[in-house]
């Protein structure tokens, strides 16, 4: 079993910076993603990271938030960050980690078994 909780949302303004992390107790996981959902919409990919190796990792970045955003990993913690920069206020919404045992990296929401229980990311215009 995997716990998965996320912390850092809050309200910012357009243009600003904020980072949400997930630490992650229980199994090791391999792929770890970012989601995100607006009220009224789907639950959308935004960023995911991936070990492949001892060394070697993979990530993964939904074209909107590409050059904005950047995931990274802290592998003594077990917590993986997601640094958003030049918010814009199309990116809020609850934003959800999410990880599976396996390697693959998808941009799937069904692809992850399991799910932290979100965090608000507010940015105003």
């Amino acid at each position: 079993q995997v716990h998965l909780v996320e912390s850092g949302g809050g309200l910012v303004q357009a243009g600003g910076s904020l980072r949400v992390s997930c630490a992650a107790s229980g199994l090791p996981v391999n792929a770890v993603a970012w989601f995100r959902q607006a009220p009224g919409k789907e639950r959308e990919f935004v960023a995911g990271h991936t070990l492949l190796g001892r060394a070697t990792t993979y990530a993964d970045y939904a074209n909107s938030v590409k050059g904005r955003f950047t995931i990274s990993r802290d592998n003594a913690k077990n917590t993986v960050h997601l640094q958003m920069n030049s918010l814009k206020p199309e990116d809020t919404g609850v934003y959800y980690c999410a990880a599976s045992l396996q390697r693959a990296l998808s941009r799937s929401p069904q692809a992850y078994d399991y799910w932290g229980q979100g965090t608000q990311v507010t940015v105003s215009s």
